[in-house]
C-alpha cells in the first residue's frame, strides 16, 4: 500500500518526539554493520553506511546537564544525517515520491538546524 507523501510526513512528525526523548546514546547502533563498505554494497549502501557512521559519532556530545542545550546539541548532527541521507537518495534513487520526501527533508531539517543554531547561540555562551 503506497502512503502519501503527507501522510509520511505526518507519520514523521508525530514520531520525532517519542524518538527525541531516548537518550541519545547510539552505541548500540555501531559495529561494522554502519561503518566502511561490505561486500556487494552498492555505491548508495556505502554511502548511507558511512553517513550513518558519522552522524551517530557527531552526536555522541558533551553532556553539560542542561535538557535543553544536550537536546539541540545532539539533534543538530541527528538533522544533518537526514540531510545527508536524503542527498544520498537524490543521487542514486528512482522514486519520485522518495525524491520528492528527500527534498522536503532537506528543507525542513535545514531550517530547523538554523533554528537550533542560533538557540545555541543565545543560551550556550
Amino acid at each position: 500500500m503506497k502512503r502519501s507523501l503527507p501522510v509520511l510526513l505526518t507519520t514523521l512528525a508525530l514520531a520525532t518526539p517519542a524518538l527525541a526523548q531516548q537518550a541519545m546514546d547510539h552505541s548500540a547502533h555501531g559495529g561494522t554493520a554502519m561503518s566502511g563498505a561490505q561486500p556487494g554494497d552498492t555505491p548508495a549502501t556505502t554511502a548511507y553506511r558511512e553517513t550513518m557512521a558519522r552522524m551517530h559519532e557527531d552526536m555522541a556530545v558533551d553532556y553539560t546537564n542542561d535538557a535543553d542545550v544536550d537536546f539541540m546539541r545532539g539533534m543538530i548532527p541527528h538533522h544533518q544525517g537526514a540531510i545527508d541521507m536524503a542527498r544520498i537518495v537524490l543521487e542514486h534513487g528512482t522514486d519520485p515520491e522518495v525524491r520528492a520526501l528527500a527534498e522536503e527533508v532537506i528543507a525542513t531539517q535545514q531550517a530547523e538546524i538554523d533554528m537550533m543554531e542560533a538557540w545555541l547561540a543565545e543560551h550556550d555562551g
